[in-house]
């Protein structure tokens, strides 16, 4: 009896110390302003809507400095859409957020993000600015083979290159962007 009360007191001890260190990471993250709010008109979306799981936020190239301010770090499903006017994340586990075109920088595959591990190139990461701070949030699709296209769109996207969705292949979709010249590549 006394080692079951011994282990339950490290347990909730560990939890306790967990818990305090989630509130102090948020305390000295609190001067991160506030994701935007999604426009009502969102436009036209580039590429259908991505579900899956949101993984978490951290600071760009630091897969285990999670950003906790303003729910970025909560895990939880997502359902993103892309459009010409930037990324819009809506969680139902935390506030969902939007990032503005502007402010995207652009995306690639990682294998973890925000201490999770996963297969590699199993996870997407989103690259964008919010206020001063560099911010990678990790996404994983129900459908990971939609992850090329939406690399390729938001890297096109951060670039001022607005991917347009020409159609749909066998499940995937073909994107196409406009040159100056106006022909497409």
């Amino acid at each position: 009896m006394l080692w079951t009360g011994v282990f339950a007191a490290f347990v909730l001890g560990t939890y306790l110390l967990m818990w305090r260190a989630w509130k102090k990471r948020g305390r000295r993250q609190a001067g991160l302003p506030a994701p935007a709010d999604a426009p009502a008109d969102l436009g036209t979306p580039l590429l259908p809507t991505l579900t899956g799981r949101y993984f978490g936020s951290t600071s760009a190239g630091n897969w285990l400095d999670r950003i906790v301010a303003h729910g970025l770090g909560t895990r939880s499903a997502v359902e993103a859409t892309l459009t010409e006017k930037g990324l819009r994340v809506d969680r139902p586990a935390a506030a969902g957020f939007f990032i503005p075109a502007a402010d995207l920088a652009g995306a690639r595959f990682e294998k973890a993000a925000a201490g999770k591990v996963l297969p590699e190139g199993g996870l997407l990461v989103v690259t964008w600015t919010l206020g001063d701070t560099r911010i990678d949030t990790g996404l994983r699709s129900d459908h990971v083979a939609d992850h090329d296209a939406w690399v390729d769109a938001v890297t096109r996207l951060a670039a001022g290159d607005a991917p347009a969705l020409t159609g749909t292949k066998t499940g995937t979709n073909s994107i196409t962007s406009t040159n100056q010249e106006g022909t497409q590549q």
